[in-house]
């Protein structure tokens, strides 16, 4: 597909105003906002801000190759597109777009448990790699069909959300009054495998019945059911202790995701980026780390590579190039990402991903 350049946007946080021009007011707050006072969504950022690189000269960096593997999996760049729920808030063809885009770019789109459409009817709309972001459900039966039906229908990881035993108290939506249109939660617990839900309730009574579905004891028990019922890679969504990092390695999980849910649960977390080196050391190689949260530039991958991550994860600023201009508006923005990580690697001295150390890393 041809990219339509949008002239007016040449980075990442570009969209941003520009989606927010598109978007009703409770959509956008719904997207860009965090939880309480927002300052772990503010620190995500920051904390990128603050790293400095220190680039080596006189290498051949003339071709650089920005491919590599994740859980197995060639990408054409190390960067996932994390889940985002309901994609069609955002825009009429939703993660369909999101799909389409995501596999031009040789990518992976992470497919939300909240999704505007079923597993299955992603499965039919085309090619690409794609994983599923799961949140466990208290009956376990749907839990389990889930899981069996992403291995069914092609997916190639489970991401296990393991951060949100409740919800985040997110204020903006509080102030907003915002819940998801009752034909999108209606259509949602369908898709998800849950009958004879009443017809009559309302938004708020369909909310409280989603709420009250997910309030399920995560524990590593529950873990280990989960993983015996699929031969499919785990990754475990929402770590930030170097402890837990740890026991989710001995577990035997193929990955974790160094994540604060984006800003949206606990606020006054640490960054995500901040963590990562000390998660890198615990770990030790047993699985591995992909990052999440504040990613807004080529040179954030490459400190996040050179940190011990083998791969980020990008969530709001897909969701605003689906605003702008739908599958183009996501293309548009890998592509910018792409092509800054290209000029953040030669100009760090690097020509491959295997070549981005923590050498690269200034510490004052």
């Amino acid at each position: 597909m041809e990219t339509k350049q949008n002239t007016t946007a040449v980075n990442l946080c570009d969209f941003e105003p520009l989606a927010q021009a598109i978007l009703p007011k409770p959509v956008f707050d719904h997207l860009n906002g965090g939880a309480e006072d927002e300052n772990t969504l503010r620190e995500n950022r920051g904390a990128f801000q603050r790293i400095q690189l220190l680039p080596r000269v006189l290498k051949d960096v003339i071709r650089c190759d920005l491919s590599t593997t994740v859980m197995g999996q060639p990408l054409a760049m190390p960067v996932v597109l994390a889940p985002v729920a309901c994609h069609r808030l955002f825009h009429p063809e939703g993660e369909l777009a999101v799909a389409r885009a995501a596999s031009e770019a040789g990518l992976v789109l992470t497919v939300s448990t909240g999704a505007s459409f079923s597993l299955e009817e992603f499965a039919s709309a085309g090619p690409g790699l794609r994983w599923f972001q799961l949140y466990a459900f208290q009956d376990r039966g749907i839990t389990r069909a889930l899981v069996e039906r992403a291995e069914a229908a092609g997916y190639r990881a489970i991401c296990l959300t393991v951060d949100s035993p409740v919800s985040g108290r997110r204020e903006r939506d509080l102030r907003n009054g915002f819940i998801r249109p009752k034909h999108f939660i209606d259509k949602m617990l369908v898709d998800l495998g849950f009958k004879d839900v009443p017809r009559d309730m309302n938004e708020e009574q369909l909310q409280a019945f989603v709420g009250k579905a997910l309030a399920v004891a995560l524990t590593w028990d529950y873990l280990e059911w989960l993983r015996s019922l699929t031969r499919l890679p785990f990754l475990l969504k929402g770590i930030l202790s170097e402890a837990d990092a740890s026991l989710a390695a001995s577990h035997g999980v193929e990955g974790i995701v160094v994540s604060n849910h984006g800003g949206r649960q606990l606020d006054g977390t640490p960054a995500p980026i901040d963590v990562l080196p000390k998660i890198a050391e615990a770990v030790d190689g047993r699985c591995e780390i992909l990052l999440d949260g504040g990613v807004r530039r080529g040179t954030d991958v490459l400190k996040a590579l050179a940190l011990g991550a083998k791969a980020v994860m990008i969530g709001r600023p897909y969701i605003w190039g689906l605003a702008v201009d739908g599958q183009a508006g996501v293309a548009q923005v890998l592509e910018v990402l792409r092509e800054e990580f290209r000029i953040a690697m030669a100009l760090a001295g690097c020509a491959n991903v295997r070549e981005i150390g923590k050498e690269l890393i200034f510490r004052r």
